[in-house]
């Protein structure tokens, strides 16, 4: 009988089911979109029935596509889009308000009432984080203060909240289990990252009830079984991580020092700084990279809101590709002696300028500037955001007293395909790029999480070992080029970010 782990990994703008065997290798997989709701300036809401109904549909699909039965199943392990809020009601288990997603800006302006008043220092010591829109507390309460009854009702205890996480795990229990993981508890700037518990003072400071929290457990743990209904027996649910931690762990970055970056709808790279939480000099993220047997080992992490996104605009918006895949041609056709820079900053900027005021730019244009000039400026915004990520982990890293941060980034998520975007990323590093063989990496670290805690994976050190290298991108841009290059890259930042 073959043995299967189950990974569920649930995206901003997708659902995908992927059937792993133990050796990582994949026996069956299933995607299903659904539908992105922009109800005003800076929203971003997805239904949360669509986030279910489609992880369910996917799940489904790839377990009849690999033959499998559920008896077949070791664990199932969840990954999801964090910081993206769902209140549902415990005794029916429908949503309150369609989920408030991660990229959601509404909250900009109580954030900064936050800030104004003095509360940010103690936000950081405690959370790691900054007081930014992205983050779930503030979209927390702003569901609270805005459905008719809901503070009321969450007082009373009637009301559950989640991250996305948490709304599946309700769901695939029939509200048996309300938990979370450690990575994901972090993400929501109501968990204490030093003691692992969640914060008296945040909730009193962002009026957020402690009835609504869900329990917080390690990222590889027993977190129930899904109905039998659901897939035509039980599952046991083994793991869960919040996507970017996944990923951190499917590619196997588990020593200190080691630096990985995913290239979805945005991009996220993370160092593994180890027991200790490092904190940042330069407005990255303190975060938890994964908990297992209690133990947290925490990670620096920069965050860049569009990455992906930024090539879907060129399909969607400008329509100047019909495939994401035709950005490439089109980039490698580009004029070298036109200078054109695209700062993507759709819905504001992340680390480590942490602006969600500022809107996207275009500078350089010229008469001659045709749609291949802005396909390459738009894949070049990826690589010179991730430049500013590295370049502040590895400063920060230094001041820690750590020593040297890995020279080698690891890389994975849909714009890895692109050659073109991983080559040009490898150059304006001046540092190698490693695309690993299982590119699936953030389903792959659910299902390492669930095998772990189902005892078909091994321990971490040996789970590293069956890390394959698929290439690796050196770099090939002389000295002058990468700096007129970054310098122009730096001058269009200034420009737009100037008071």
């Amino acid at each position: 009988m073959t043995t299967y782990l189950l990974a569920i990994d649930q995206g901003t703008t997708s659902s995908r089911a992927i059937l792993f065997r133990p050796d990582t290798t994949i026996a069956a997989q299933a995607q299903q979109e659904f539908p992105q709701h922009f109800p005003a300036s800076g929203w971003v809401e997805h239904e949360a029935e669509d986030l279910w109904r489609t992880t369910l549909a996917t799940c489904r699909e790839a377990i009849e596509k690999a033959g499998a039965k559920a008896a077949d199943i070791a664990a199932i392990g969840i990954t999801n889009q964090r910081e993206t809020t769902v209140v549902w009601d415990r005794s029916t288990g429908a949503a309150i308000y369609r989920a408030i997603v991660w990229q959601d800006r509404r909250t900009a302006e109580r954030c900064a009432q936050l800030r104004a008043e003095g509360h940010e220092p103690l936000v950081t010591e405690r959370t790691g984080l900054i007081l930014d829109p992205y983050f779930s507390g503030t979209k927390i309460a702003w569901i609270l203060d805005h459905v008719p009854g809901a503070r009321a009702r969450a007082e009373r205890g009637e009301l559950a909240f989640g991250t996305v996480d948490s709304w599946l795990l309700w769901k695939l229990t029939g509200g048996k289990v309300h938990a979370t993981d450690a990575t994901n508890a972090a993400r929501t700037l109501l968990f204490n990252i030093h003691t692992g518990m969640w914060d008296e003072d945040l909730l009193a400071l962002l009026r957020v009830p402690r009835s609504l929290l869900p329990e917080v457990k390690d990222s590889s743990a027993d977190f129930g079984t899904a109905e039998a209904g659901l897939f035509g027996g039980p599952v046991a649910i083994g793991g869960i991580a919040g996507d970017q931690q996944a990923a951190t762990v499917g590619q196997a970055c588990f020593e200190p020092g080691m630096i990985k970056s995913t290239y979805g709808t945005g991009c996220f790279a993370l160092i593994n700084t180890g027991p200790q939480a490092v904190a940042s000099g330069n407005r990255l993220l303190t975060t938890i990279a994964y908990q297992l047997a209690g133990k947290r080992t925490y990670a620096l992490e920069g965050s860049i809101f569009v990455a992906g996104a930024a090539v879907q605009w060129l399909r969607d918006g400008l329509k100047i590709i019909e495939t994401s895949a035709e950005s490439e041609a089109l980039a490698e056709s580009a004029d070298p002696a036109q200078q054109v820079y695209l700062v993507p900053a759709f819905v504001g900027l992340g680390a480590p300028y942490w602006n969600p005021d500022v809107r996207g730019a275009m500078f350089g244009l010229t008469r001659a500037t045709s749609r291949a000039e802005i396909a390459l400026a738009t894949l070049e915004s990826v690589c010179y955001q991730t430049v500013d990520l590295i370049d502040a982990m590895h400063a920060d890293w230094k001041r820690a007293g750590a020593g040297n941060a890995a020279t080698v980034l690891r890389v994975d998520g849909g714009m890895t395909a692109s050659n073109f975007a991983m080559q040009r990323l490898a150059d304006l590093l001046a540092a190698p790029v490693d695309r690993p063989v299982v590119r699936e990496t953030t389903a792959l670290g659910a299902a390492y999480l669930a095998g772990l805690q189902a005892g078909v994976m091994p321990a971490p050190e040996h789970f590293a070992d069956r890390w394959r290298l698929d290439h690796r991108f050196t770099p090939s841009m002389s000295r002058p080029t990468r700096e007129r290059k970054l310098s122009g890259w730096r001058d269009a930042m200034r420009r737009l970010t100037m008071p």
